[in-house]
């Protein structure tokens, strides 16, 4: 196989898991079904573009495919700027005003075949207003995402940050390539294949949906940290982790609250779960009584107890997975200090 066939499969594969991707975010459920179909039409507009570039090395496109590729782009701005609007501005309604910034792709897509594409100035002048078009729409969404960045989840930031810096590259590859300091043309099909696959990974991981049970919370960020203040002012001045039998719905009762809106609280702010949450004050309490002179001939088993750990393989293995030492290791180091 000769090196223009390898880079052929590479750069198909990539349109081929893109469109997949496509088709799993149209019909996918869980979640937020807006945000998933903005994100599908991100991905459909760039794919469409790049399978113009694709076969356009090796197939002899006429003006008015070269152009209906080319419309991907004016899709895939629009709908950066929305997605970002929708998962961390938490825009809900979108209103007909908001979808004319897609008229410009229908209108593109419906009148390719008049559209000028034969490498004359103008064509070159409507390929670059096209790509200027994106690069208004990838910097409101840069925009969008500062504005927002203190006030989201962190996870949903840079889930948004990475995938506007995605388009962002490509953007600046195609530019690059027509102001000729790019002349391996190809190179923005195989980019879109890394990506789209890096994306493909990231969704399977769940990273991009982990917080879609949370999509409907009325919990926003400000009261999300307040509440965070007196859940820990709970743990530390009256030490309720000691209580082995505590649960995610006893504190929630406690702090009358729904146990949801507790765990939400939890994730955003300490990025856990409440088993990790409260293990974590168990083992800082099991540390201090292993490295206190006072407890030198105390039993690990007995400490792991008093720490409110059900049982001793418990204990072991939550006090290793945070120290990376067994409770045993950990006392005789404090001793030599």
């Amino acid at each position: 196989m000769n090196k223009e066939a390898v880079l052929l499969v590479l750069s198909c594969l990539g349109v081929v898991q893109a469109l997949f991707l496509c088709g799993y975010l149209f019909t996918l459920k869980k979640g937020d079904r807006k945000a998933n179909m903005f994100l599908a039409f991100v991905i459909l507009g760039l794919t469409i573009r790049i399978g113009k570039s694709v076969l356009n090395v090796y197939l002899d496109l006429t003006p008015w495919q070269k152009n209906l590729g080319l419309s991907g782009i004016l899709l895939t701005g629009p709908f950066l700027w929305f997605y970002g609007k929708l998962l961390l501005a938490e825009q809900k309604r979108f209103s007909n005003k908001d979808y004319a910034h897609i008229i410009p792709f229908v209108l593109f897509a419906l009148g390719c075949y008049f559209i000028p594409n034969t490498g004359n100035p103008i064509s070159y002048a409507i390929y670059i207003m096209v790509f200027l078009h994106l690069a208004i729409y990838i910097g409101l969404s840069f925009g969008v995402l500062y504005k927002c960045r203190t006030k989201v989840h962190p996870q949903r930031a840079t889930w948004y940050r990475n995938l506007s810096i995605g388009v962002a590259l490509i953007w600046q590859f195609y530019m690059g390539n027509l102001a000729g300091f790019f002349s391996f043309y190809i190179g923005g099909a195989l980019f879109f294949s890394l990506l789209i696959y890096l994306f493909s990974f990231l969704f399977l991981q769940k990273h991009a949906f982990r917080l879609g049970k949370y999509n409907t919370s009325t919990l926003d960020r400000s009261s999300s940290q307040e509440l965070m203040d007196g859940i820990r002012s709970l743990f530390i001045k009256e030490e309720i982790f000691l209580d082995n039998s505590i649960s995610l719905e006893s504190i929630a009762e406690r702090l009358n609250i729904p146990p949801r809106k507790l765990s939400q609280c939890i994730n955003e702010n300490e990025q856990k779960n409440f088993s990790d949450f409260v293990n974590g004050y168990r083992i800082e309490k099991a540390k201090a009584m292993l490295s206190d002179p006072k407890y030198a001939q105390e039993k690990i088993i007995a400490i792991a107890y008093d720490c409110g750990f059900g049982n001793v393989t418990s204990f072991n293995l939550a006090f290793k997975a945070k120290t990376q030492l067994t409770p045993s290791q950990f006392r005789n180091k404090s001793k030599k200090r």
